[in-house]
């Protein structure tokens, strides 16, 4: 289970982040010139200052564990305060958000789908670590001054059968970076 979260954690911050080299990073697997092409259409770019991010439980399933476990996990994610980050202009101007997915996973993900561009991200693919599958996926908008991404991840439940995880993660630019 720490593998699973893991994972959707870090597809989160990744989807959030924004930071790698070049639209030519895109792709990975198979088909990695249909992604590359789909990602370069309109890059997306971040406004350089202080960004604020949070990140909220939408859902958890997993068949076996006892309500009040979820129940504790909400709590936990609810009671969690927001990250902050400087974003200089310097790094808001190399944001590539769809090289930093496949650079961020390496060759732990392959991504069916990988559309980045235009205000939206739609990110799609399976990730294998430490012997377990997920299933990754990434919606939602992406802006200048804001982000909103649902990240989604459905595996194999050590418990037995499948279990799926969502979290909303939503990052804000506050203005000028602190101190």
């Amino acid at each position: 289970m720490k593998t699973y979260i893991t994972l959707a954690i870090v597809g989160s911050a990744l989807a959030l982040a924004g930071c790698g080299k070049s639209e030519e990073a895109a792709g990975t697997g198979p088909d990695k010139g249909a992604e590359t092409a789909t990602a370069s259409a309109a890059p997306i770019k971040r406004e350089a200052g202080n960004w604020k991010t949070q990140v909220k439980l939408v859902k958890f399933a997993m068949p076996g564990v006892p309500d009040n476990v979820k129940d504790q996990m909400a709590k936990q994610f609810a009671s969690a305060a927001p990250t902050e980050i400087c974003v200089t202009q310097e790094q808001a101007d190399k944001d590539d958000i769809a090289g930093a997915m496949s650079k961020g996973f390496g060759d732990a993900c392959t991504w069916s789908k990988n559309e980045v561009g235009g205000g939206r991200i739609d990110v799609a693919g399976t990730c294998n670590q430490g012997g377990q599958k997920v299933e990754l996926a990434m919606a939602g908008t992406v802006a200048a001054k804001q982000t909103d991404v649902l990240v989604t991840s459905k595996g194999k439940a050590p418990t037995g059968g499948e279990m799926e995880m969502q979290m909303q993660v939503t990052s804000t630019n506050t203005g000028p970076c602190k101190g």
